[in-house]
C-alpha cells in the first residue's frame, strides 16, 4: 500500500500531544478510568482532542496547530482545566511525568480497540510496559523533502530534548538512575531508534518504505517508533523522544524551542546533514537518558566532547534572533533556566522522594502540578 501523499503544511506550525496518568487519589497508583473519562469528554465540546492509548491508565491529548508560543500554552491550559474537572467528578487525578514510579505493568489492561489488542497479541508483555507517558512535538513542513532535511538536521539536538523533558527516574519503585527511564521502553521496539538516512521522499517512499512493506514488517508510518518521524497525513515531523512533563508550561516551551531550531536550520544555521552523524548518535541519547542535562554528548562533526548544559545555553543563545521572530522569547527564557539553574523535572521529583522519603509522594507532587502548573 503506497504511503499517504505529504500534505503540505504552513511551515514552522506546531501542535503537541501529551500522554497522561489516570491516578487513585487514594493509593496513588495507576487506575483503568480512560473509557469513563472519555465518555465524559465526549458530552461537552473539548478545546483540543482526546483519545485512548495502549492501556487502560492513560489518555493522550492533542492541541490544534499553532504559529506562537503563547496560543499553543492557552490552549494547553484550557485542555488542563477541562481534563481536571472531569477528572475530579469521576474521582480520578491526572499526572505527567514519563513513567508512573510504581505501577505494576502486569496489571495494566489493554485499551479494546483493534490495533491495540493487535499490538498486544504481537508484542505481548511489551505492550503492557508501554505504560509510559512521552510528549510529541509536531512541526508543519512545506514538502516531504523538507520534513527528511530537518528529521535529520535535528539528530544532534535530541539529547538537548530528551534531557530537557526528563520525567521519569522512578521505575517499579526504584530509582533507576536514569533521568529518563521512560525511553528504555521505547528502545525495547524492534523498530524504535533513528530513521534512515535518506534525504529525497522519492527515495524513501519507493526505495526503503516499499522493501520494508514488501517484508511485512511495517504496513504505514504508525509501525516505525523512530524518534522523530515524517507524517505525512499531517504534513509534519513528528518528535518523540521527550517525557511528558509535570507542567504545561514545560511542554509548550519545548514545542517552541523546536519550532525555533527548525527555523534556524531551515535559514542554513548548521551545515547540511550527513550520515556520519549517526555515529555518535546512541551514545549521545544514552548520556541524555542516564545523566540529564549533566550529561556528556560529543559532537557529529567536530568530535569534541560538549556538555549538554552548556550545550542547550549557547544553542538558546544562537536562536536569540529567531525566538524574537516566532515570539517566542518567554519560552526560550524558560529553556535557558531549566539549563542553568532550575533543572529537569527529574531533578525535582528525585528533591521530592529525598524531602518525603516517600514514593506515594513524588506521584502527589506530579498530580498537584498538573492540576496547578507549577512544582509544589
Amino acid at each position: 500500500m503506497p504511503l499517504e501523499p505529504f500534505k503540505h503544511s504552513e511551515p514552522l506550525t506546531m501542535g503537541v500531544e501529551l500522554e497522561l496518568q489516570i491516578v487513585n487519589p487514594y493509593d496513588l497508583d495507576l487506575t483503568p478510568g480512560a473509557d469513563d473519562l472519555l465518555a465524559l469528554l465526549r458530552r461537552a465540546p473539548f478545546p483540543g482532542s482526546v483519545t485512548p492509548e495502549m492501556t487502560q491508565s492513560m489518555i493522550e491529548i492533542a492541541t490544534g496547530v499553532h504559529t506562537r508560543h503563547e496560543e499553543l500554552l492557552a490552549q494547553l491550559r484550557a485542555v488542563r482545566d477541562t481534563l481536571v474537572a472531569a477528572a475530579d467528578r469521576l474521582n480520578v487525578e491526572l499526572a505527567g511525568g514519563g513513567t508512573h514510579p510504581f505501577q505494576r505493568w502486569f496489571e495494566q489492561r489493554i485499551f479494546d480497540k483493534p490495533r491495540f489488542q493487535q499490538l498486544s497479541g504481537l508484542y505481548g508483555y511489551l505492550a503492557k510496559q508501554f505504560t509510559v507517558f512521552g510528549q510529541h512535538v509536531h512541526i508543519g513542513c512545506r514538502s516531504a523533502d523538507e520534513a527528511l532535511f530537518l528529521l535529520h538536521a535535528l539528530n544532534r539536538y535530541v539529547p538537548h530534548f530528551i534531557a530537557l523533558s526528563a520525567s521519569s527516574p522512578f521505575f517499579q519503585g526504584v530509582d533507576t538512575l536514569f533521568d529518563s527511564a521512560r525511553l528504555n521502553a521505547v528502545f525495547a521496539f524492534p523498530l524504535s531508534g533513528r530513521a534512515p538516512f535518506v534525504l529525497r521522499w522519492d527515495d524513501f517512499e519507493q526505495g526503503y518504505f516499499r522493501k520494508m512493506e514488501a517484508t511485512g514488517v511495517v504496513k504505514s508510518m504508525k509501525d516505525f517508533y523512530w524518534d522523530i518521524r515524517p507524517k505525512p497525513e499531517y504534513g509534519t515531523i513528528e518528535l518523540r523522544v521527550c517525557d511528558t512533563p509535570l507542567t504545561v508550561g514545560r511542554a509548550a516551551a519545548l514545542a517552541a524551542y523546536l519550532q525555533a531550531l527548525c527555523r534556524h536550520l531551515l535559514e542554513g544555521g548548521d551545515p547540511a546533514p550527513e550520515e556520519d552523524d549517526y555515529l555518535v548518535y546512541t551514545y549521545n541519547r544514552f548520556q541524555a537518558c542516564r545523566f540529564g542535562l549533566d550529561g556528556t554528548m560529543v559532537h557529529p562533526r567536530t568530535r569534541e566532547a560538549l556538555s549538554i548544559r552548556e550545550d542547550v545555553l549557547t544553542t538558546v543563545r544562537r536562536l536569540a534572533p529567531h525566538t524574537q521572530a516566532l515570539g517566542s522569547e518567554a519560552a526560550l527564557v524558560e529553556i535557558e533556566q531549566v539549563a542553568a539553574k532550575l533543572g529537569n523535572h527529574a531533578s525535582h521529583l528525585r528533591a521530592v522522594h529525598a524531602r518525603t522519603g516517600n514514593i506515594q509522594g513524588v506521584v502527589r507532587a506530579a498530580a498537584d502540578a498538573w492540576r496547578h502548573g507549577v512544582l509544589c
